[in-house]
């Protein structure tokens, strides 16, 4: 094996001549933070769902893995999975929902906080969204009811201009 010197592909973008700019939802962009409080009011069957919060439109880079929540779901074997609705991207086309985009199957069932991104590995716990209307994010409990009064607070952060 040989030593080697690389560079990721932003920086080979803002090296580059002529520069090539990246968005800024890769670099020296602001970020913001989508909070949100949910009390559940009356008990939910397995599938219910909660709509947490809408994201801005554009191209937007979401921090998963930097982001969390206290949930207090504590029915027993509770999960709970996090991903979006479906959106019209920029160019016009439908994307289709992901239930469990952000986080598939996350146990629950014992109240505490928890981060998010366990389904994003592959992006460094980051999701793209490109939207022209932007993207509502929600969790779902796919296997168990949600309780009278079962708690989920907590917050996503993102990137944006």
């Amino acid at each position: 094996m040989a030593v080697t010197t690389q560079k990721s592909t932003e920086y080979t973008n803002a090296t580059a001549t002529p520069p090539v700019n990246n968005s800024t939802a890769e670099e020296h962009g602001r970020v913001r933070v989508l909070f949100f409080t949910h009390d559940q009011s009356g008990a939910g069957d397995a599938t219910s769902s909660v709509a947490l919060g809408k994201l801005p439109a554009g191209r937007v880079r979401v921090l998963a893995a930097s982001s969390s929540a206290y949930v207090n779901w504590t029915t027993a074997s509770a999960t709970i999975d996090l991903g979006w609705d479906a959106y019209t991207d920029l160019n016009g086309d439908a994307v289709a929902a992901d239930p469990n985009g952000i986080d598939d199957g996350t146990s629950v069932e014992s109240a505490g906080t928890i981060s998010f991104g366990t389904a994003l590995t592959a992006t460094g716990g980051t999701k793209v969204f490109e939207s022209k209307d932007g993207v509502v994010i929600r969790a779902t409990s796919q296997d168990t009811a949600i309780a009278d009064g079962n708690d989920l607070v907590g917050y996503l952060l993102y990137v944006i201009d």
